[in-house]
């Protein structure tokens, strides 16, 4: 089978599609909407824009798109298009009048970016309409494809997953109990999170309800990775903690799972997410989670079995959940079932047979 893989650029996640792809007996060729210097696996074929980078900064220049992609289709004659998020490359791909069109939602394109506008909502129509299979990550963003009138038989549920031998808490423990040792942090509670910086990730909120838990409880200590534009916002509500917050700026994959092994407790404050892979990962690593309380945390989380939820953007909730959970017992027992629903769900080599499934759907 002949492959387009069509996405909005280079992102991790886009590496770990095309990285599994390369490894089945398809011929994948790989396009991105925006320029980047690709870290394209062995395998997969690169493709760029003959005539020029489109301009996507209007209508025009979307048609203009099509017409490229057109030309591209006519070139390679793949079997099938995979693309996404909904409003960039499954657009672009309607546009261009191809099929049949895989689309795959990214989540935030449908719970979120879809809100913005007429334009935005009308592109999501667009691409929904003519994708003979839609791939979602949480029964959530499947509802809201059905709320535009989308066949739930014509989708295929797909949560993308972990790799479980990576996250693990034989990969975890050990080497977050240096981390915490190197940080002369032994015997205090210790906070992780790793969302984006950015308004829909709830990560100021994080830092507000720490700063209120700190006070009542000083033995709390705060590991924030990442960055992003409330960057300075953030470091400001922190600085009166001072040393109890020590920030990470990004963190490689493969040094993640120490990470997430130095924290008691994995916090993920996203006002709005589909099936969120730092959350599985944490589940992997077997750390007990606290996450908000929107539907597609709800897939996952269910208090009193993995941790607990929050009511989203409640910063006095967060704040005494945070207290709460510091002096918990069923910690450890919270940890330990969050591997178990990891290796249920979050399997990456079991789900990625999904992708497959939905392939097969398409080309039927």
């Amino acid at each position: 089978m002949r492959v387009l893989y069509f996405t909005a650029q280079d992102s991790p996640h886009d590496r770990r599609f095309l990285t599994a792809l390369a490894g089945t007996s398809h011929q994948v060729y790989s396009l991105r909407m925006h320029p980047c210097d690709p870290h394209t696996p062995a395998g997969i074929t690169e493709l760029c824009w003959g005539e020029g980078q489109p301009d996507w900064s209007g209508p025009a220049g979307w048609e203009a798109g099509a017409r490229q992609l057109r030309g591209i289709l006519a070139d390679i004659r793949p079997d099938l298009v995979h693309a996404g998020p909904l409003q960039g490359p499954a657009y672009v791909t309607a546009l261009a009048e191809f099929t049949p069109l895989v689309s795959m939602s990214w989540g935030f394109d449908l719970l979120r970016t879809a809100r913005r506008s007429p334009w935005m909502k009308h592109t999501t129509a667009c691409a929904l309409e003519n994708s003979a299979v839609l791939v979602a990550d949480c029964q959530t963003v499947a509802e809201e494809a059905a709320s535009y009138g989308f066949p739930l038989e014509r989708m295929v549920l797909f949560p993308w997953g972990v790799d479980l031998n990576h996250f693990s808490p034989n990969a975890a423990i050990e080497p977050g109990d240096r981390i915490r040792q190197n940080l002369g942090w032994e015997g205090q509670f210790v906070v992780f999170c790793n969302r984006s910086w950015s308004a829909p990730y709830g990560v100021d909120d994080l830092a507000q309800a720490f700063v209120t838990a700190f006070q009542h409880r000083p033995d709390l200590r705060l590991l924030l990775a990442g960055d992003g534009p409330l960057a300075e916002r953030i470091h400001r509500v922190l600085a009166p903690v001072g040393n109890a917050v020590h920030f990470l700026g990004w963190v490689t994959r493969e040094d993640l799972p120490a990470y997430y092994g130095a924290g008691d407790l994995f916090v993920s404050p996203s006002h709005c997410d589909g099936s969120s892979v730092s959350l599985m990962e944490a589940l992997a690593c077997g750390r007990p989670v606290l996450v908000s309380d929107i539907a597609s945390n709800q897939e996952w989380v269910r208090p009193g079995e993995v941790g607990e939820l929050f009511s989203v953007g409640d910063v006095d909730d967060l704040a005494a959940q945070l207290i709460a959970l510091a002096s918990d017992p069923a910690l450890a027992a919270y940890g330990r079932q969050a591997r178990f629903l990891a290796e249920a769900r979050a399997n990456w080599d079991m789900n990625f047979q999904k992708l497959m499934l939905a392939y097969q759907m398409a080309l039927a």
